[in-house]
């Protein structure tokens, strides 16, 4: 078997947060990740890997309120609507847009946490071996 036709391993943390991003099982690649928007499957339907134990808590939002407020927020403030524009026009219309963004993104970024947190084999304290 020569070289060329073995796969290159890739770094666990990046097939995490890759399988994550996609809404997949971390584990296998295959399954899905949630059950509904936000609500992580209990296991995969795929392996059967415990989807269930990985501790997103808060961090995703809060990864998602400083990538948007980041890369939407801040660059927004400067074109000059913003600030000239009606405000009975121009804060229904970047609510809306910020509101919809965020929405969108978060599922991914939890994705991605819960791929990171698969990656470093962290997970509840009491599913950790005594």
């Amino acid at each position: 078997m020569s070289v060329m036709s073995e796969p290159s391993s890739a770094s666990p943390l990046l097939t995490g947060l890759k399988r994550g991003l996609l809404h997949r099982c971390p584990n296998c690649g295959d399954g899905r990740l949630y059950m509904r928007y936000l609500k992580v499957d209990p296991e995969c339907e795929a392996c059967g890997h415990e989807l269930a134990r990985y501790p997103a808590d808060d961090g995703p939002a809060y990864f998602t309120i400083l990538l948007i407020g980041h890369l939407v927020v801040a660059p927004l403030l400067f074109f000059p609507w913003v600030w000239e524009g009606p405000p009975l026009v121009v804060v229904p219309v970047c609510v809306t847009a910020l509101a919809l963004a965020t929405l969108l993104t978060l599922p991914r970024v939890k994705g991605g946490v819960i791929g990171a947190l698969w990656a470093i084999r962290l997970r509840k304290a009491e599913d950790t071996p005594a």
